[in-house]
């Protein structure tokens, strides 16, 4: 019995949920469509594009919008490839606007603090690590943290930061950013 006919054998809905991670849009607050589940090793996440094959968030569904969103949106353009390595997870700004990227493993352990590293378009980060977050421990004080701590989340705003630095504290104050949930990692 060989291994193709073994791989064959599985149904289609254990395939079906053979994915690596999934991501969320959000405006604001509100999340925007459904959770893509991401089956590929990369995935292109674009505004509107001609051609090309990924996610396309002016596909999503429409609702009322802020200017700040539809001014944002306008701005995410080619976006960004999101990319699973072997070492990690990476994204590569294709956009003409900074990313803004905060991730548990950009986080300067073990002093967990709010880390958002701007990304200039035409450059990558690499957002996840997986060496390192096997190290890292969930904070045991959770007043610096806005809502849950997922250690396997990456958040990612478009064209507009946040944290300490910004005037935006928190993403939900960012007019479109993506919540990737990465599965069992390795």
């Amino acid at each position: 019995m060989s291994l193709d006919y073994a791989d064959a054998s599985m149904s289609p809905s254990s395939l079906a949920q053979n994915h690596w991670c999934n991501v969320a849009y959000w405006e604001l607050r509100t999340r925007v469509g459904r959770l893509y589940p991401v089956h590929d090793a990369s995935l292109s996440i674009f505004y509107d594009l001609p051609q090309g094959t990924g996610l396309c968030l002016g596909l999503l569904p429409l609702s009322p919008r802020s200017t700040s969103v539809q001014r944002t949106r306008g701005k995410i353009g080619h976006g960004i490839l999101l990319s699973k390595e072997p070492d990690g997870v990476w994204a590569y700004n294709r956009s003409q606007h900074p990313i803004f990227v905060n991730s548990p493993t950009l986080e300067h352990y073990p002093y967990l603090s709010l880390t958002v590293r701007r990304v200039m378009p035409g450059y990558s980060i690499k957002v996840f690590d997986y060496e390192k977050s096997c190290q890292i421990q969930p904070p045991s004080d959770l007043v610096h943290m806005e809502g849950p701590y997922d250690p396997n989340s990456v958040r990612i705003s478009f064209a507009k930061g946040w944290g300490p630095c910004y005037s935006r504290q928190f993403i939900t104050s960012c007019p479109c950013w993506l919540e990737i949930l990465l599965n069992n990692h390795r």
